[in-house]
């Protein structure tokens, strides 16, 4: 995972499964949580939102809007926190739907390429907060898929 600018965050990972199975984890509510969260919902198509609660406690909800969707080669999808006070009270003002993630999946013989930019973030501080979740939640897909 790297911090490739004042407001982005970028990863790319092989994943020993292939892109339709890999988009369903991004997708699918109970596959959502196998990776990001103890509950999720999610509305998958143009202007659907979804919403999920994090493991870690305190159990932060991030939520957003699904801008494209392109199975299974593209997802594009806006992202934020619901408010909550443990998350630091300027560090991380990143509401619903004010930053962009956008996920690409490529066939690479029996696995799947995953290139992950999430952009549109405010501070360094919550650059490096989500490179932290997203290698995270990515070291668990590749860990629930196989390497």
């Amino acid at each position: 995972m790297t911090v490739s600018d004042i407001d982005a965050v970028e990863s790319e990972i092989r994943i020993a499964g292939t892109p339709e199975v890999v988009f369903a984890y991004l997708l699918v509510p109970d596959k959502m949580v196998r990776l990001m969260g103890v509950q999720a919902e999610s509305d998958p198509r143009p202007g659907g939102t979804f919403r999920f609660r994090t493991t870690v406690h305190p159990h932060y909800v991030a939520a957003g809007r699904y801008v494209e969707i392109d199975p299974p080669s593209r997802l594009v999808f806006t992202w934020g926190w619901e408010p909550n006070p443990n998350l630091g009270e300027g560090q991380l003002d990143l509401p619903p739907g004010t930053s962009t993630v956008e996920v690409e999946l490529v066939a690479d013989g029996d696995g799947t390429l995953l290139r992950l930019r999430h952009s549109g973030l405010p501070t360094q501080t919550a650059c490096r907060f989500h490179a932290m979740g997203w290698e995270s939640t990515l070291n668990l897909m590749l860990a629930d898929l196989g390497d």
